[in-house]
């Protein structure tokens, strides 16, 4: 028998809405009381853990620790990146569960749909916060500091939306907040290239984000929901390409002010080729294309991992 989410979502699909929610596959597969929390988590998308864990393996890689510590420090930061994105998406939706139910593509989800109850929620959200916790206790004490201010912005960012028409961009100083972190935890320093490197996962999440965005243009206009996508409409590509300038430009100065080797810039030019190549393929008007395009920055983000690497050599 389908989980209540199942037949949600199913029933969205049925209806001809997008809905991004997928809870076939081994989320199936689970104990019919377990789908809900999984659901809740985002397990069944993964692409949020790779969006957070990403910038935090890019300060590791560009503090350039030794080898173990940074392996040691990269396994330690995608616990955290899973714990803390899943605990991320449960203070969103118990903010947004009222406005959810008023959009199809997140009508389905655990919260908006009845399947869980908020004190449930609330019980799952501080198990996970244990997780992150743990993961922190790891880290020396400038990253331990870093961690625990990052709470203020993962609280604040679902009530973004309902006061700025920038809530991308407060994504992005939540999501980017890794950067600076992995940075800390494998050089215990904050200077300039730690400063460039946030900015630059910033000007990237705000690009990623305001794709993402478009999917709900219209709902979010029903409901009064702000966006980066709703301010900007059909200037997107302009916007984006700005974003995605600013990003390779600031990982540019970030390995510079770090030292890198001569190796990292020509290495640059392949994230700087697959962010270009969503710029020219973006249609804000196909949901389906734009949650593709979103999806594609773990490839990006992983390119921009490798070109850092190459600044080793």
């Amino acid at each position: 028998m389908a989980a209540p989410s199942d037949s949600s979502a199913a029933a969205a699909s049925a209806a001809g809405r997008h809905t991004d929610i997928r809870a076939g596959g081994w989320i199936a597969r689970l104990p019919p009381a377990w789908r809900p929390y999984a659901l809740l988590a985002r397990l069944d998308r993964p692409i949020g853990v790779w969006l957070l864990f990403l910038p935090g393996l890019w300060g590791i890689v560009l503090a350039r620790p030794g080898a173990a510590e940074a392996l040691r420090l990269a396994i330690l930061f995608a616990v955290g990146a899973a714990a803390m994105r899943a605990a991320g998406c449960v203070v969103n939706d118990l903010w947004d569960r009222d406005i959810d139910r008023r959009v199809a593509r997140t009508a389905a989800r655990p919260l908006a749909a009845g399947t869980l109850r908020p004190r449930q929620a609330f019980l799952f959200l501080a198990a996970l916060l244990l997780v992150g916790l743990a993961v922190l206790l790891q880290l020396q004490p400038l990253a331990q500091a870093l961690g625990v201010g990052s709470l203020v912005l993962v609280a604040l960012y679902p009530l973004a939306k309902r006061v700025t028409w920038w809530p991308q961009l407060v994504m992005g100083f939540t999501f980017g907040f890794g950067a600076p972190m992995g940075y800390a935890a494998a050089s215990g320093r904050i200077d300039a290239a730690w400063a460039a490197l946030y900015a630059a996962a910033i000007l990237w999440d705000l690009g990623f984000d305001t794709i993402y965005a478009h999917q709900d243009r219209e709902d979010d206009a029903l409901v009064g929901v702000k966006s980066t996508a709703r301010l900007f409409g059909e200037r997107t590509r302009p916007f984006l390409a700005a974003c995605y300038a600013g990003t390779i430009l600031m990982l540019a100065a970030a390995g510079w002010l770090a030292g890198l080797s001569a190796w990292f810039y020509p290495a640059l030019a392949l994230p700087a080729a697959l962010l270009a190549w969503q710029v020219r393929v973006l249609d804000i008007d196909d949901p389906a294309l734009c949650l593709r395009l979103f999806r594609a920055n773990r490839e990006a983000g992983l390119a921009v991992a490798a070109a850092l690497l190459a600044g080793w050599l």
